[in-house]
């Protein structure tokens, strides 16, 4: 009878922490490749706009059962560039935006976005990303404020790679940067949204 009791419990055991391996073998991080995970933007005028963009970095990008459940990353603000300006002028415009009037780099040298949840996506906004198939909510910092910020984005995830792309607006007064936002400033007022275009490409940690 004994014999038989210390049997059933050893069997018990091994399953549980089969089980247990199987769950956390389901789990994985995958690590951003800062050279080409990029936040496009653009800013613009009533006659004019200038575009450019961030770097991305992460190394906490959650994945369970193939699907992206957590997570963060970070935008550092001096990684900012200008697409559109010739070389001569993109050190001005460059240099303002990362002034108080804009990011106020100085005191608030990040930006950051932490995934609160994501959630599968069927719906048709005609500004989303072609294919978009999750719907991801996070809290986004900046200039030491933070807000929920949710957008429709294209995951794709395997055992190796992820890439993730993204198109929204973001309201940036939400934020405070109050900066050129009166419209009755001729040719001195900036509009409130900013587009962004998010390029995201990442690697299974382990698996270089």
């Amino acid at each position: 009878m004994k014999t038989i009791i210390l049997s059933a419990i050893s069997a018990v055991t091994m399953l549980w922490a089969g089980c247990k391996t199987d769950e956390i073998s389901q789990k994985q991080v995958y690590v951003l490749n800062e050279e080409t995970s990029v936040a496009e933007w653009k800013g613009a005028m009533p006659d004019n706009a200038n575009t450019g963009s961030f770097a991305v970095k992460s190394k906490d990008l959650e994945v369970e059962n193939g699907k992206v459940t957590g997570g963060s990353f970070i935008i550092p603000i001096a990684s900012i560039k200008n697409f559109n300006l010739p070389d001569a002028v993109k050190p001005q415009l460059l240099e303002h935006l990362k002034s108080a009037d804009f990011f106020n780099m100085a005191v608030h040298p990040e930006a950051a976005f932490k995934i609160t949840k994501v959630q599968p996506y069927t719906g048709r906004d005609t500004a989303a990303i072609a294919g978009a198939n999750f719907l991801v909510t996070g809290d986004f910092t900046m200039i030491g404020k933070t807000n929920s910020l949710t957008f429709p984005a294209k995951i794709d995830v395997n055992e190796k790679n992820l890439k993730t792309e993204a198109k929204f607006s973001i309201d940036r007064t939400k934020w405070g940067m109050t900066y050129a936002t009166d419209p009755k400033a001729e040719g001195h007022y900036i509009y409130n949204d900013v587009a962004i275009h998010l390029k995201l490409d990442g690697t299974r940690k382990g698996s270089e």
